[in-house]
């Protein structure tokens, strides 16, 4: 029953996402939702994998990978200036 909840809530907020896509007047909302959801997942990846380096990583929980999810490059920036300046 939790899943079955937790894609409910994943679908609602893709088709949040291709409703904000279609008002911004996108020609392929589903299409450019996809790719900016790819995005930002292939950002905080990016941030873990360069973590070796530089010494700062975000946690992958639920909450990091919705995040970074909806919000693109500007969640995850958002979330390594939040951990800077609280951790």
């Amino acid at each position: 029953m939790r899943i079955f909840i937790g894609i409910l809530i994943a679908l609602g907020i893709f088709s949040a996402l291709i409703l904000v896509q279609v008002i911004a007047g996108s020609k392929k909302p589903v299409r450019k939702t996809i790719l900016s959801i790819c995005i930002g997942l292939c950002a905080l990846l990016a941030v873990n994998l360069s973590g070796y380096f530089t010494g700062i990583h975000l946690p992958l929980n639920p909450l990091s990978i919705g995040v970074s999810a909806v919000g693109g490059v500007p969640g995850v920036t958002t979330m390594l200036l939040l951990n800077l300046i609280f951790i």
